[in-house]
């Protein structure tokens, strides 16, 4: 199946080919028809499957005929980040049309965006916070959305929007179509989604779990030799770019800092920081400016970036849903990565418990020659000869170099 069998606009068929775009995903190939006959959806799958096209370009060729100007589609999503890319996403695809997207979070100039709104838009994507505010303004009407999408409607809900959704909800038509995407589905949101859609079609894609391109390993290490761990791993490891996840703002923030005087090119992305420099963050890390991004996990669905080679849990997340996120930033596009997580004796629960989701035991690993005593050892100098660089093996596209120094297992 290619994207015209879809019998799509030419001019949006343009945007897909601009955008590289060859063969519709497995849930682009289930949603794109489902989504284009009016069905409500609910689709379920991991991250890194190619969901937003599979809503946006349905959306678009709505958007082609009726009123120009007001807003026909509101599509819901957790953190700015993710609102970014959504909105990115459109604007390419829609290039060659004449529909207008505006985004509505938190953290930035609200008269800007009410000034966006006064221009008129065919699509809104919002954070929850900042659309009841504006709301509550009257700077947005709702009155004529079509189409609602709830994007990544899990962490929406780990966020705890759940009644923030529901107050949106009663500002919308109730005749309307509906699609609600979600990665996981707990309790609360199976009734969510129960509650809103109409006789909807259910799309899943696989089982919610990491995807197949990923490799899953294990470092036991103590709290205190975190960091030395670390900078070994990076030393001896060919890596493009690497994704690290930490627990804390603070822990964060202090790691990119030892990381950068190390001469490591890094970014930290934490929710203390203002929207500009988040952006600028992220900006960095995909043009290829940053080969390290530390973040915490307001990063985990926000990023679409196919290089990721490596994601490394400094600290082991909270939940199972949480690892699934976390991991899904790499092995993206069928391009395979690597997912290296720290884990102390007090993470040994949560480790079972993410073993049982995977359906498989980890593999444990140490590193050769690294001294795991409590005793602070010299830091591992970054290796500078070009004999030393080495491209990573694992994306051979990456512009980003990384260097092997020893034996990693």
């Amino acid at each position: 199946m290619n994207f015209e069998q879809f019998s799509l606009d030419p001019r949006i068929l343009s945007g897909v080919k601009d955008m590289g775009y060859t063969l519709p995903t497995p849930i682009q190939q289930q949603a794109i028809p489902v989504v284009l006959a009016g069905r409500d959806v609910l689709g379920i799958a991991q991250t890194g499957t190619g969901k937003t096209a599979a809503f946006m370009l349905p959306i678009l060729q709505r958007l082609l005929t009726g009123p120009l100007r007001r807003v026909r589609a509101l599509i819901v999503a957790p953190t700015r980040e993710l609102a970014e890319q959504i909105h990115e996403m459109g604007a390419e695809l829609g290039r060659r049309t004449k529909t207008r997207s505006v985004t509505v979070y938190g953290g930035v100039s609200k008269q800007r965006q009410v000034e966006a709104l006064r221009r008129g838009a065919e699509i809104v994507v919002a954070c929850p916070g900042r659309l009841l505010d504006l709301l509550g303004d009257r700077a947005v009407d709702l009155s004529g959305v079509e189409v609602l999408v709830l994007d990544e409607a899990d962490r929406m809900c780990d966020m705890g929007f759940l009644p923030d959704i529901r107050r949106i909800l009663k500002a919308l038509p109730a005749q309307r179509q509906t699609l609600f995407f979600s990665a996981t589905m707990p309790d609360d949101i199976r009734e969510l989604a129960d509650s809103i859609l109409d006789r909807p079609v259910t799309v899943q894609i696989g089982e919610v779990a990491p995807a197949e391109t990923v490799s899953h390993a294990l470092y036991p290490v103590s709290h205190a030799r975190k960091k030395q761990l670390l900078l070994n791993l990076l030393a001896r490891t060919a890596t493009g770019r690497v994704l690290v996840f930490t627990r804390t703002k603070y822990r964060a923030r202090n790691l990119a800092r030892d990381l950068a005087r190390q001469d490591y090119r890094v970014a930290a992305l934490q929710g203390n920081m203002s929207q500009n420099q988040r952006q600028q963050a992220i900006d960095g890390y995909r043009n290829g400016k940053y080969d390290i991004l530390v973040a915490t996990d307001i990063a985990a669905r926000g990023i679409d970036v196919s290089e990721i080679t490596h994601v490394i849990n400094f600290d082991i997340p909270d939940t199972v849903d949480a690892y699934t996120h976390r991991i899904g930033r790499t092995g993206r596009a069928e391009e395979t990565g690597e997912a290296f997580t720290f884990v102390t004796e007090d993470d040994e629960p949560m480790v079972h418990q993410i073993e049982r989701m995977l359906g498989e035991r980890i593999r444990r690993r140490r590193l050769q020659d690294f001294d795991y005593s409590t005793a602070e050892p010299e830091t591992p100098a970054r290796p500078t000869s070009q004999e030393q660089r080495k491209q990573s093996p694992n994306h051979g596209r990456s512009k980003h170099r990384s260097y092997r120094s020893g034996t990693q297992h």
